[in-house]
């Protein structure tokens, strides 16, 4: 009976915003928001609010005053305690002829879905991991930042919409500045890097569907002046969902690196991840294990918290290769929490020089041929 009476509360909320959101008019039709069709994904949850505006891409940049007017308008309902409100561009995709006969569809996708994202970009390589708190973003900026500081031209995607943590990773909350249609991804540590959460506040939680992530995500690719790179290192969400298919179908991976902690629970996920890529047709090209052993910042003496070496016999008996192991260190989540990846703050320590070995080794298995082919747009006006 509760369910029922919050679900009523919900809807009526929803109700009392969209009331609010006829008296925002658009100065090109006339017509409000709601009358004109422009409100997409309207979504209210615990008294937060988050939709998008939809207009035509060639407005989006005079279209500025008609988001923060809707925004306004749906904060001030009672009962709202935030709204966030993004313009987003729809663009139809061509038509795409039939499949030739035989020809199957890519996995999860359809015939036609578009074409191939990022494709100045020479290999793109997905850090992914089963299960959130593994460290598997600390890891992605870690090589990233190794890769570059090996003298390629590096990119850096924070693929997860819901709680992206570059930001904090690379030590600037700075706002992406727009050329025409294209954002300019931001330079920190050699890196060309970007994420959603260079683009909402801080604190804002994204509650949208999944179409409205999945075409955020596109959008990170396809209209990011990315220019051309020797690589790209995606920094993937947990789990093995929509945005895993989404990289899967849109871009060409030239591969996966998973990231685990020595305990069961972990690895049990973990290798759902590679059988995941597996399926989808991406090659896993290693298991990294994090977290592999405790280091005492005091006497230096090693504890083995989760465990130890569950990572490398996972990796022997799926017959992938293991790429390293990190250990749990105060240094690196302090240099994390600051902004300062630790393989670029202190270059001379053994865990820096690790992952200098993990993307050595990774520029190799690309060199050796590991490579495999394989909704709503956010405008920032």
């Amino acid at each position: 009976m509760e369910q029922g009476v919050f679900q009523a509360m919900g809807e009526g909320l929803e109700q009392a915003v969209r009331n609010a959101l006829r008296g925002v008019r658009d100065p090109v039709s006339g017509q409000d928001v709601i009358s004109a069709g422009m409100v997409d994904g309207l979504a209210v949850k615990a008294g937060m609010v988050q939709f998008a505006i939809q207009v035509p891409r060639e407005r989006a940049r005079e279209s500025e005053p008609l988001r923060a007017a809707a925004e306004r308008a749906a904060a001030g309902v009672p009962g709202v305690l935030s709204a966030t409100v993004v313009l987003t561009a729809h663009r139809a995709e061509p038509a795409k002829p039939a499949p030739e006969p035989g020809r199957k569809a890519p996995p999860g996708g359809t015939p036609g879905q578009g074409q191939m994202l990022l494709p100045d970009v020479g290999a793109i390589i997905a850090v992914a991991s089963g299960k959130g708190g593994v460290g598997k973003s600390t890891t992605a900026v870690n090589l990233a930042v190794a890769l570059a500081m090996q003298g390629l031209k590096v990119g850096l995607l924070d693929a997860d919409i819901y709680g992206p943590s570059l930001p904090q990773m690379l030590g600037t909350r700075e706002r992406p500045r727009t050329e025409g249609q294209q954002i300019i991804p931001l330079s920190r540590w050699g890196l060309k890097a970007m994420s959603i959460g260079f683009l909402v506040e801080e604190e804002t939680p994204m509650i949208w569907r999944g179409p409205m992530v999945m075409g955020a995500l596109e959008q990170l690719m396809g209209q990011v002046a990315w220019g051309k790179l020797d690589i790209m290192i995606v920094d993937m969400p947990p789990g093995t969902g929509d945005a895993q298919l989404t990289m899967s179908q849109r871009v060409p991976l030239a591969g996966a690196v998973i990231v685990s902690t020595p305990q069961d629970v972990a690895l049990l996920d973990a290798r759902r991840g590679v059988r995941m890529f597996e399926r989808v047709g991406v090659k896993v090209l290693g298991l990294i294990e994090n977290m592999a052993f405790f280091c005492c910042p005091n006497c230096g003496h090693q504890t083995d918290i989760f465990g130890h070496g569950g990572a490398r016999a996972e990796a022997e008996r799926l017959g992938v290769e293991f790429l390293g192991e990190l250990p749990l260190k105060l240094a690196i989540r302090e240099l994390a929490d600051a902004g300062t990846p630790i393989v670029a703050a202190r270059p001379e320590t053994e865990e820096a020089a690790t992952y200098q070995r993990i993307a050595t080794r990774l520029r190799e298995k690309l060199a050796e041929g590991a490579a495999t082919p394989a909704g709503p747009k956010i405008v920032i006006a």
